[in-house]
């Protein structure tokens, strides 16, 4: 299983971001995938799932109407379009599938994506 993450970068805020995953080493399209983040010295933060489907997603509150997470089987890629962006998202950005009842599998199984969001 691997993942690679890209898009990532520096911004001011109120500005957008779109991160891309591509998946690779498992049957894409069947398992939930998770966007989560980690800024450094914390712990990592699940912030969205969408299933195999694309159909059904999920969102933390503190990100709920500010991102948006898609995926294209067809590309064996998910994305998450972020809008509105503030100093607090600024993390290394990871994408993971579901393991069992957890959001997200570890470890990470990619490198992850920068996010800096400049006040």
């Amino acid at each position: 299983v691997q993942f690679v993450e890209s898009g990532g970068g520096m911004v001011e805020a109120g500005g957008s971001l779109r991160l891309s995953c591509v998946g690779s080493g498992f049957t894409f399209r069947e398992p939930d995938i998770s966007w989560v983040r980690q800024a450094p010295g914390k712990r990592p933060e699940w912030l969205t799932s969408i299933d195999g489907s694309g159909r059904r997603r999920n969102y933390v509150a503190a990100v709920k109407g500010r991102f948006t997470i898609s995926r294209d089987n067809t590309k064996n890629t998910v994305y998450l379009q972020m809008d509105n962006l503030q100093p607090d998202d600024s993390a290394l950005y990871h994408c993971a599938r579901r393991q069992g009842d957890r959001w997200y599998q570890l470890p990470f199984r990619g490198q992850g994506t920068q996010v800096t969001v400049a006040p």
